[in-house]
């Protein structure tokens, strides 16, 4: 097995005849991630996690402080239940995801207690000894509990400063025995309330498109939740890398609980608008599959992290696309939404199919947007 650098070294290569598989492969086989690289003394980041001018350009992060007052959305779900107040929360999530496609929620039920569980499970995972924490490392798309760096390692221009724990949740909750003990409270407890939450949401969005509130629920198109954990350790020279590309997501909703260290960004009104951690909330993006259904109602738009010396930033990310059974059935511009003067913008896709195409490469893992693939015209 390869192993890693000694301390200070750099494994990173120079000249016409560098050989990224190679070094992506002997990166995968150490199964320490990218925290292992740090671990080791490495004081440069190895040419496999050098992006292209293309991809650093605009970095900034608040801590250099913003060059925008630009703040994404809070909006606050207390007293939804009321028929007044819940109009204007309906209002708020109709204006947020129209215009940021991104919105951090606040009094939406989850316990603190609860969330701060969950982040600091996934902290203490990743900070094991690495012999520990590689017999879950996999790649292995069956496995409803994985740990890995860089999923699109051997696919993607390159590799971003990040490592990831995967939990499936298909049909609710996996056999708990597939699941380190270490997660087995947290993440299940986490999830219970998650799934609270997400209903309230799918019903609220309906109503700002203007439909029944069970609307989005009965088409069955957020009945699958899949909980992705994301450790970006501190970084030597962020300037050269990056945490996460610049993309958008390949879901209906996306819900992501973060800690308090920042560098999460959205693009808005062209520029990159720094997302700053507001202790409590649960942070929702729109994703392309909403966008589609929607008709272009509502907006995914691009977002990215930067890899930062400080930290460990730790987030916990909970994608919500169609359940295992609707994976193959078509969805489209939901006819409600639809009159002489606003056409069907894309044709009919599957998730299955939405999906394959955003994970085929030059496609979505490199951040470019997959939605105009999917348009039959051009917007208005």
């Amino acid at each position: 097995m390869q192993t890693l650098p000694s301390p200070g070294e750099s494994i990173t290569c120079s000249g016409p005849h560098y050989d990224r598989a190679k070094e992506a492969k002997e990166f995968d086989e150490t199964k320490a991630g990218v925290k292992g690289l740090i671990d080791s003394g490495m004081a440069k980041v190895p040419r496999l996690f050098i992006h292209p001018p293309q991809n650093l350009r605009d970095l900034s992060s608040d801590t250099e402080g913003s060059a925008t007052d630009l703040k994404v959305p809070i909006i606050d779900m207390m007293g939804c239940q009321d028929s007044r107040l819940r109009r204007d929360v309906v209002d708020d999530l109709r204006r947020a995801s129209e215009t940021w496609g991104f919105f951090q929620i606040i009094n939406h039920g989850i316990p603190v207690d609860v969330m701060d569980g969950v982040l600091e499970a996934v902290k203490q995972f990743h900070e094991q000894p690495e012999g520990v924490k590689g017999e879950w490392y996999s790649r292995d798309d069956a496995r409803k509990f994985r740990y890995y760096s860089n999923g699109d390692l051997f696919l993607s221009k390159a590799a971003t400063w990040k490592d990831t724990l995967l939990f499936d949740f298909p049909f609710g909750e996996p056999d708990r025995e597939a699941v380190p003990l270490l997660f087995r409270e947290p993440v299940f407890e986490y999830e219970k309330h998650v799934e609270k939450l997400k209903r309230s949401l799918s019903e609220l969005l309906s109503e700002a498109l203007g439909l029944d509130s069970g609307y989005l629920g009965d088409i069955e198109c957020m009945d699958s939740k899949r909980i992705v954990s994301r450790y970006y350790p501190t970084c030597p020279q962020p300037e050269l890398t990056l945490g996460t590309i610049n993309h958008s997501d390949a879901t209906y909703l996306t819900l992501l609980l973060q800690n308090h260290h920042g560098g999460l960004q959205v693009r808005h009104q062209d520029q990159w608008v720094d997302v700053s951690p507001v202790p409590g909330a649960i942070l929702a993006n729109i994703g392309d599959l909403m966008q589609l259904v929607s008709n272009d109602k509502f907006k995914s738009v691009e977002h990215r992290v930067l890899a930062r010396k400080a930290g460990p930033r730790v987030s916990v990310a909970c994608f919500l696309v169609p359940g295992e059974t609707q994976m193959s059935k078509p969805y489209g511009p939901i006819k409600e939404l639809l009159d002489e003067d606003n056409p069907p913008m894309y044709r009919e896709t599957t998730f299955t199919e939405y999906f394959g195409f955003y994970l085929s490469s030059g496609n979505g893992l490199n951040g470019e947007s997959v939605l105009p693939h999917f348009r039959v015209s051009e917007p208005k």
